[in-house]
């Protein structure tokens, strides 16, 4: 069975309107959600209230917290919707099981998890590596949808500035 007919015969089609949480830091969650549509934030809040912005998702991203749906404990960060969303919910230990017996599942959950991987590996780069600025022209670059979609708020907090440090960085430019 392949990845895309498994969501189907086993997924759950739900909409959320914007500002809908899929799920919060603290809770419990055992769903995988793959973005049929919709633009989404995952994001972290500090014990002191501060909120730093993990990412963005946007349609035919999947999105789970590992934390909570594989290692049963509470979900480490939140996903809200930035826009209307539709979605296929399945849950993840089904999906589990499920790659254990299905070569072609198995395949696809690897190559999600590469791109994760792969992901999560490049932003830690660009922030242990490179400058504010640098991080925003690649923002410019390679994201471009982000500075129509999301709010100078979002965007500080997603390069690990302050509005007023982006600000700057937008006038030098």
């Amino acid at each position: 069975m392949e990845f895309n007919d498994f969501l189907i015969d086993q997924g759950q089609i739900i909409h959320k309107d914007k500002d809908d949480h899929l799920f919060r830091q603290g809770d419990m969650n055992s769903s995988l959600y793959y973005i049929k549509q919709g633009f989404l934030k995952a994001y972290y809040i500090s014990e002191d209230g501060k909120e730093f912005v993990k990412s963005f998702l946007s349609t035919g991203n999947v999105i789970a917290n590992l934390t909570s749906v594989h290692l049963k404990q509470p979900c480490s960060y939140s996903v809200i919707c930035l826009e209307p969303a539709t979605l296929i919910m399945v849950s993840f230990e089904d999906l589990y099981q499920r790659s254990l017996e299905d070569q072609s599942i198995a395949r696809t959950i690897i190559e999600v998890l590469l791109k994760l991987a792969l992901k999560k590996e490049r932003r830690e780069y660009e922030f242990l590596c490179l400058s504010a600025e640098k991080r925003y022209d690649l923002i410019q670059k390679n994201m471009p949808e982000l500075l129509e979609k999301v709010t100078q708020n979002d965007i500080a907090r997603y390069l690990g500035i302050t509005p007023v440090a982006l600000s700057r960085i937008k006038n030098r430019q």
